[in-house]
Order: C-alpha cells, then sequence, then structure tokens
C-alpha cells in the first residue's frame, strides 16, 4: 500500500485510501509481484500487481489504472469493482486505516513485465488455487482472497 496515501487526520489516527487491483488474463490467472527487500515492509512477500496509494485529485478508478501501469507496466483492458475493506494495521510504530478499494483488472499477459525492478524481484502468473496454497502471501493478501473468492473464479 502506497506511501502517496490520501490521508484524512482524525483524533486517534490516519485513514489512508488505497486502491488493490489484482490483475488477470481473462483465462483464469492472476499476476502476482514479489516483493524486494526496498520495500518498506513484508519483503519478499507476493502480492497482487496493482496497488498503491490514492493521490490527491484522482478518481479511485484512475488510481488502479496508474497502479497497474506503474507496477505491471501494462493498460488495463477491463476494470470491474470488487468491493472495499477496512484495513487496520500497525506501521513504523503507529496505528493507521487504510480504506482499500478493491478491483480485478483483465490484462495482456503478453504486456505484462516488472515496471518497477526496484520493488519487484519477480512476477508469477498463477491460478486461483496456486494463489491460495502459496506461503508467503503479504499479510493482507489471503483477507482479499477469502472475500472475493467467489468473484475471482
Amino acid at each position: 500500500m502506497g506511501r502517496h496515501a490520501t490521508i484524512i487526520n482524525m483524533e486517534k489516527g490516519l485513514i489512508r485510501v488505497s486502491v488493490i487491483t489484482i490483475c488477470h488474463d481473462g483465462d483464469g490467472k492472476y499476476l502476482l509481484g514479489k516483493r524486494s527487500i526496498n520495500c518498506r515492509d513484508e519483503q519478499g512477500k507476493w502480492e497482487p500487481v496493482g496497488g498503491g496509494g490514492l493521490k490527491f485529485g484522482e478518481t479511485i478508478e484512475e488510481a488502479a489504472r496508474r497502479e497497474v501501469k506503474e507496477e505491471g507496466g501494462v493498460e488495463v483492458l477491463k476494470l470491474d469493482f470488487l468491493g472495499y475493506r477496512d484495513v487496520f494495521r500497525d506501521q513504523d510504530g503507529k496505528n493507521t486505516h487504510w480504506l482499500a478499494m478493491d478491483f480485478r483488472a483483465l490484462i495482456d499477459p503478453a504486456q505484462a513485465r516488472i515496471a518497477e525492478p526496484h520493488k519487484c524481484d519477480e512476477q508469477r502468473w498463477v491460478t486461483l488455487e496456486e494463489l491460495v496454497a502459496m506461503p508467503d502471501l503479504h499479510s493482507q493478501f489471503p483477507a482479499f482472497v477469502e472475500k472475493y473468492k467467489q468473484s475471482l473464479v
């Protein structure tokens, strides 16, 4: 979840808005990226390609498309809104509350690439069954998959 997130100051903490976009090939495979040592947390963990913070002045859909382009080097062909999640995390010793806007994006697998090699060590196409069996998922990813598994089949 990106460092350029929209932040709303509240009495007891921060609320940040993020987009999480899981890319698919239209044939049952999903694109994951492995976080590099340069990421602020959860290094070596697998996550969907296309996640980050909402920037001031952009729509949620624009943010989803931008994140897929930034991380996967590919344009979104079709974007479907899945829903939202409240994500409560401790980050750098501070309690945070993320409103995660979740999407599913159809992309051309032949065009996908690692567009941010300093943040991503590897990308891999996996089936939903392979995804749920992976041991090294980002801590927030299993809740995403559980909530939307019916929409990911």
